[in-house]
């Protein structure tokens, strides 16, 4: 069985021979094929890239015209690998090469589609990091359709069949952790401790990782849209009530309520929490939005092989 290997890179220059060195040592029992996926790098990715294939006919390469981000470079490469099986692997050897071996021979057995890999510990990481991703991991799994495992990777290996559901989910807005689980497909996970990076540095920060968990809680749930509505009657009904007592409290009791302080802390509490509501409803409308102009996820300015999807 042939085995593609998808490798988002971005800035990777220093990591790059490192990773193909471990892989090759790793992996080289397995039939496989190569597939970076250059993520509009500023450094020397892509001379790099160039390199490698020229010098092993199993490597392939695809360089973005700008950086479109990661899930568009896996989405790219899921469209173009031709494996019997097909991973998604970091550049970084995060995800541990000599695993693959192990996912091959159960995914062989013919009783699962997929074998995934999940952390089972978070050792090398900042605290504030590990805090913030078991969070995540909580709180998308109560509010959302999709059960994500925590510590659940990209890395994975697929079959031909799930690939094919996967590539067919051609969402702009793409979270494939998300679309992993929402296709279905038997899986089975295999547990690892945390790798740390062994060069480079990493590409993700704080900010970059609330953006992408914005973007699975926005994808794969509704749920802030009920919130939103469930505080619109919930501020209604006391309102109305708040109503009824001022008007009982002036016409039966002859007395007027005073407070101007109260009533400006009510008013801007009211206004906060619609600005919020609209902000909810306003990041829908922009997926809305995306999707509608219809634009591809990625564009291929270079290949090493001439028969690829370039735009999609």
């Amino acid at each position: 069985m042939l085995i593609s290997v998808v490798v988002p890179c971005y800035n990777e220059e220093e990591m790059l021979p490192v990773f193909l060195k471990e892989f090759k040592d790793m992996c080289k029992n397995l039939d496989y094929e190569l597939w970076f996926v250059n993520d509009g790098s500023i450094d020397g990715t892509l001379e790099v890239l160039r390199g490698f294939s020229a010098k092993d006919e199993r490597i392939h390469y695809l360089s973005f015209s700008r950086n479109f981000g990661k899930e568009s470079a896996i989405f790219a490469g899921l469209c173009n690998a031709g494996g019997d099986y097909v991973t998604v692997m970091d550049a970084d050897l995060q995800d541990p090469p000599e695993l693959l071996s192990r996912m091959a021979d159960i995914l062989a057995e013919g009783r699962y589609d997929c074998v995934a890999a999940k952390r089972v510990s978070r050792k090398g990481e900042p605290i504030v990091r590990s805090l913030l991703s078991k969070g995540f991991y909580k709180l998308i799994n109560k509010i959302s359709d999709v059960k994500i495992v925590d510590g659940a990777r990209d890395y994975r290996l697929m079959s031909r069949k799930m690939v094919d559901a996967v590539i067919a989910m051609s969402e702009y807005n793409r979270f494939s952790k998300g679309i992993f689980d929402w296709v279905g497909f038997k899986t089975h996970w295999i547990s690892y401790e945390n790798v740390e990076r062994k060069a480079g540095k990493t590409k993700w920060n704080i900010f970059g990782l609330i953006k992408y968990a914005v973007d699975g809680f926005f994808n794969f749930s509704q749920a802030p849209l009920r919130i939103v509505s469930s505080l619109g009657v919930l501020v209604t009904f006391f309102a109305f009530v708040y109503i009824i007592y001022i008007v009982y409290s002036k016409y039966v009791n002859g007395y007027s309520i005073e407070g101007w302080t109260s009533m400006t802390s009510i008013i801007l509490f009211l206004g906060g929490l619609q600005l919020l509501s609209i902000g909810i409803i306003g990041q829908y409308i922009a997926r809305i939005f995306l999707e509608t102009k219809n634009r591809p996820h990625y564009i291929v300015s270079e290949s090493d092989k001439d028969n690829i999807i370039k735009i999609r």
